[in-house]
């Protein structure tokens, strides 16, 4: 495990202490997006947990919402649930909030933990993939695993 990157290391451990039964996977190719992932894995752009980041402006948190790779994230929606105005996050004020670059940013190994949700959109399939914790790693999971490896709650937040 010590020749994966750092970021990977600590999304294997979690994954390893909570019982998780599949490992991250190392691509060849870097994943920053769904499709790229999608294509490298053969599956549907829809079974990837995207991960994307924003900026709460009233407390500067980071709010992490996990959606399938085909929808398209309502800020309205999110903001609603968190109690606050979104702002965009830049490549900067993820890496510091989640020790993840952007491309990698895994639901779970945090450095700081944010606030979080998943959408129910990811539960029409019976396997997700998600970034690992770097561009070229993912992990495979059932949505279920998800919910129960983040404790996030599960919310209509897309388009």
């Amino acid at each position: 495990m010590t020749s994966l990157p750092e970021g990977v290391q600590r999304v294997a451990r979690l994954l390893q202490q909570r019982g998780h039964p599949h490992p991250p996977r190392m691509l060849d190719d870097a994943c920053r997006t769904a499709q790229q992932a999608a294509d490298a894995l053969g599956i549907s752009v829809a079974q990837i947990a995207k991960s994307i980041v924003f900026r709460r402006k009233s407390d500067e948190a980071a709010v992490l919402v996990v959606t399938s790779g085909d929808k398209r994230v309502d800020e309205k929606k999110v903001e609603a649930l968190v109690g606050g105005k979104l702002g965009r996050a830049d490549a900067d004020f993820v890496k510091r909030m989640t020790g993840f670059s952007i491309g990698g940013v895994s639901p779970f190994a945090h450095a700081t933990a944010p606030v979080m949700l998943i959408d129910r959109e990811l539960f029409r399939f019976d396997e997700v993939w998600a970034a690992a914790g770097h561009p070229h790693a993912v992990v495979q999971l059932r949505p279920q695993e998800l919910e129960a490896l983040t404790g996030a709650p599960i919310a209509e937040v897309v388009v």
